[in-house]
């Protein structure tokens, strides 16, 4: 097997587009789920129409990048809203199922063949990343190091986003760790323990929840931002319930209610399914492995990290970095 190569693409997706798109995802999705309580499915909904806003601003309206980029967040601001007044009053399961719908509903919106010519239908929209890359500070090159014989080098662009990429989770990290030490993301936590009991004490649970809905909406759109200036695209497929499950995921796996847990479950969770697709691929060229071909090696990969998340819901269902009681819905939300 070619370990150097292996080692080399598992170690770079620890720190890669992806994980960096779904770490900020799940730090919002985190001020939903972990410090609030709120099952909130329709986080890839709030990626989504910061994206599309970005493109559609700068693609179909010929308006400049840094106005694409207000534009999708006060798209994400408007989205928070909207499913905020009529779901933040509802128990938890009632709020789970209609936060998938509406998210499934903006995607088939930006699917729509009726508005291609805004959205582009099932081909997404492209060409709106200049003025991004526009600021890049890295000449045309590779940057990066070597671990010993494993290289880890990145392109020019690449590099441009991830930096932008990680300091966006590090900022964000830092002001959820802030507000979630203050007497606000205290009453947050008071109302995913018992938020008749902060009712009781004449605090609006209701404004409380759709702080918390606005903030985490607008920290996850960032996401999608990194998503459509990481890939130059936007395709509305990309923006599906499997994304917020993904992101759930992540959560789950590095600890919810815990600053780095989003952070560190993105990196786990990349990691893995890139190492099992980079070894059981080697291995079936090689002939190690012969009930598989190389065209099923993808989907195994996801066999196989979905019973490790099965142990370890079983075995730590806190995750690394959390607590069992982080973790709890009320009933009666």
């Amino acid at each position: 097997m070619d370990w150097i190569t292996i080692l080399s693409t598992t170690i770079k997706a620890a720190v890669g587009v992806e994980t960096v798109l779904y770490a900020i995802g799940a730090i919002g999705l985190n001020v939903h789920f972990g410090y609030t309580g709120l099952l909130n499915f329709g986080q890839a909904a709030f990626m989504g129409v910061a994206g599309y806003g970005l493109a559609v601003t700068v693609t179909v309206m010929g308006l400049p990048f840094w106005v694409g980029i207000f534009v999708g967040l006060a798209a994400a601001v408007v989205l928070a809203i909207l499913l905020g007044i009529p779901t933040l009053k509802l128990r938890a399961d009632y709020l789970a199922i209609v936060t998938i719908a509406a998210a499934e509903i903006v995607r088939l919106i930006f699917r729509s063949v009726q508005f291609k010519s805004v959205f582009g239908g099932s081909d997404g929209q492209r060409g709106f990343s200049d003025g991004f890359y526009a600021l890049n500070p890295f000449p045309e090159g590779e940057y990066g190091f070597n671990l010993g014989p494993v290289p880890l080098l990145f392109g020019h662009r690449t590099m441009w986003v991830l930096t932008v990429g990680w300091v966006l989770i590090a900022l964000f990290s830092f002001v959820v760790y802030l507000l979630m030490k203050s007497p606000w993301g205290r009453v947050l936590k008071a109302i995913r323990e018992d938020e008749d009991a902060v009712r009781s004490l004449g605090k609006s649970v209701f404004s409380y929840k759709m702080q918390a809905l606005v903030l985490g909406g607008v920290i996850g759109c960032f996401g999608g931002f990194i998503y459509g200036l990481g890939y130059a695209s936007v395709q509305p497929d990309v923006f599906g319930t499997e994304t917020t499950f993904y992101m759930y995921t992540m959560l789950i796996l590095g600890g919810a209610a815990r600053v780095l847990g989003p952070v560190l479950g993105s990196m786990i969770f990349w990691v893995l399914l890139v190492l099992f697709y980079n070894v059981m691929t080697e291995a079936v060229a090689a002939g190690y492995i012969t009930f598989l071909d190389t065209n099923q090696v993808g989907a195994m990969r996801w066999i196989l990290v979905g019973l490790g998340l099965i142990l370890l819901l079983i075995y730590r269902p806190q995750g690394i970095l959390g607590d069992k009681r982080e973790i709890a819905i009320d009933a009666r939300r």
